[in-house]
């Protein structure tokens, strides 16, 4: 059940665009993280332009607009399923939206199954509805 966080500047993308975003995650979540069907959790927050602030951290990207930061938090997948997910993303955004190597900035943390409620006050994996 992964929780998709988008951040993306408000200008960068049309309504449209934003969708095949998220979508494009979504659909590689699926496919790559083995997220379960009718689990989608995502959230866009546009900013303003000084809002975020991203350097190439050495690696001699270049930055645009268009930057996208996508904050996901998740459980039980590998380093390697992780790094595998990471480049598949970035290919299918770029197929997808133009969007260039240096849009995209993607930090994945963990968290655990009593981390999650999904309604009503329940912790509906310890409580047995999941």
């Amino acid at each position: 059940m992964p929780l998709a966080h988008i951040h993306t500047i408000k200008t960068a993308y049309t309504p449209d665009e934003l969708r095949l975003v998220a979508d494009t995650i979504y659909q590689t979540m699926r496919t790559h993280f083995t997220a379960p069907d009718e689990d989608r959790y995502q959230m866009i927050s546009q900013h303003e332009p000084y809002e975020l602030i991203c350097s190439d951290t050495n690696l001699g990207f270049t930055r645009s607009e268009r930057l996208i930061f996508l904050q996901v938090v998740q459980q039980g997948r590998s380093a390697a399923v992780k790094e595998t997910y990471y480049g598949i993303l970035m290919a299918a955004l770029n197929e997808k939206i133009g969007l260039g190597e240096g849009d995209l900035i993607i930090s994945v943390t963990a968290n655990t199954r009593e981390d999650w409620s999904f309604g009503g006050g329940k912790a509906q994996f310890l409580n047995g509805d999941l």
